[in-house]
């Protein structure tokens, strides 16, 4: 797949992929005949060194307890092989056995382009099943082209679009084959910075490719895609590996539950060599993605919210209101021309860009708190009730 990527100068340019960076780790265990173990902790990192000296070096302090006496009880049995960590997380192995199934490779072949991706099996019948992918994965095949998915076992199936949404970047492919495994959806609103996350897809036509990082920031600003294409993404940010191949894969949190739909990264510069990972790897959340998924199953169509007004593009700074939309919700909810949008429900607007991002992580027809500078300078909230339109006009 093409990259368009986002360059430290450029904030309009994001590549469409996605992926994760691998984090390990180990543990130690030592043993004694001795009814006493002794060990020196360093005072800085904690790292504890098993001694049998009195004393510990200067930085480090000495520590110790006994070790005889009868054994204690047997914990209890690991459910199925399945291993968690103390956040109670599963194995990363455990998480891509659970979740491999459900993701597929896509290939798209036309006679404008070809392109390869990744994407989810999210609802399965006895007779077809729908898998979610990006927008930009198939894209070329809209107008006439061929789209294939394989799975784990190397089964090919064509598949049909069954609905797109440019502005989301969030495609639904069906296919007529039923009673496969699905994966199993989360909730991206209970997502923290910290939290595991894990990445399945094809970097770079490797299907079946497992890696893990981060959340590393959340309800990142995204704008990706040329202006006719362009996609707004209120995004899921990663540390993961990032990877041309990975779009539409699935990003999961600890438990294998899909987060987010990947769609995008960060790269140093234009250039094919500078296009890779860098640890800024962008998700759509997948509570966001599922309504627009959901509409898409439902009626091949979509929707999205409308603030209805006209930015000023030669405004250096929030998002100021250039015209409004007749009739339209910000209109209707009394905010004037040359307001300036300074939060939408409590967050910054420090760009037409973040506006325009917030208003379209809402579903259509939802009330926002919007304070704006009015054009005499004070400072005034409306309520404002969102519009709706169909999705691709």
């Amino acid at each position: 797949m093409s990259l368009v990527s986002l360059t430290p100068n450029r904030r309009a340019v994001l590549a469409f992929v996605a992926g994760m960076a691998v984090a390990g780790g180990g543990a130690y265990a030592v043993t004694s005949t001795t009814p006493k173990l002794s060990a020196c902790v360093d005072n800085r990192t904690k790292v504890m060194y098993l001694t049998d000296k009195t004393r510990c070096p200067v930085g480090r302090t000495l520590v110790s307890w006994n070790v005889s006496g009868p054994a204690g009880p047997a914990g209890a049995a690991g459910a199925d092989g399945v291993t968690r960590d103390n956040s109670g997380n599963l194995s990363i192995k455990d998480i891509a056995k659970k979740v491999l199934p459900t993701v597929v490779s896509i290939a798209v072949t036309s006679s404008t382009g070809n392109g390869t991706g990744s994407g989810s099996v999210i609802q399965s019948d006895s007779a077809k099943s729908f898998i979610v992918t990006n927008n930009h994965v198939i894209d070329d095949a809209v107008s006439g082209g061929k789209v294939t998915v394989e799975f784990q076992d190397g089964t090919e199936l064509t598949a049909t679009i069954r609905g797109r949404d440019i502005a989301y970047d969030l495609a639904v492919l069906q296919i007529a084959k039923g009673n496969l495994p699905t994966i199993k959806i989360g909730d991206s609103s209970k997502t923290v910075i910290g939290d595991l996350s894990v990445a399945i897809g094809s970097p770079l036509g490797l299907s079946g490719t497992v890696t893990s990082g981060i959340i590393s920031a959340l309800n990142r600003p995204v704008l990706a895609g040329s202006n006719d294409r362009a996609s707004y993404i209120d995004a899921l940010q990663t540390d993961a590996a990032v990877n041309p191949g990975n779009s539409g894969g699935p990003l999961v949190n600890g438990q294998g539950e899909m987060i987010g739909v990947n769609s995008a990264i960060a790269a140093l510069g234009s250039s094919s060599s500078s296009s890779g990972n860098i640890g800024l790897g962008f998700a759509i959340p997948i509570n966001q993605a599922m309504r627009v998924v959901n509409e898409i199953i439902e009626t091949g169509k979509s929707t999205r919210p409308l603030l209805g007004v006209n930015f000023d593009p030669s405004y250096n700074g929030n998002g100021k209101i250039l015209g409004l939309v007749r009739d339209g919700a910000a209109q209707k909810a009394g905010i004037p021309v040359n307001s300036i949008i300074k939060s939408i429900d409590g967050f910054l607007i420090k760009s037409d860009i973040d506006a325009v991002v917030r208003i379209r992580s809402y579903p259509p027809n939802s009330i926002v708190s919007i304070t704006v500078e009015l054009p005499g300078g004070e400072l005034k909230t409306f309520s404002v009730t969102l519009g709706s339109a169909s999705a691709n006009q």
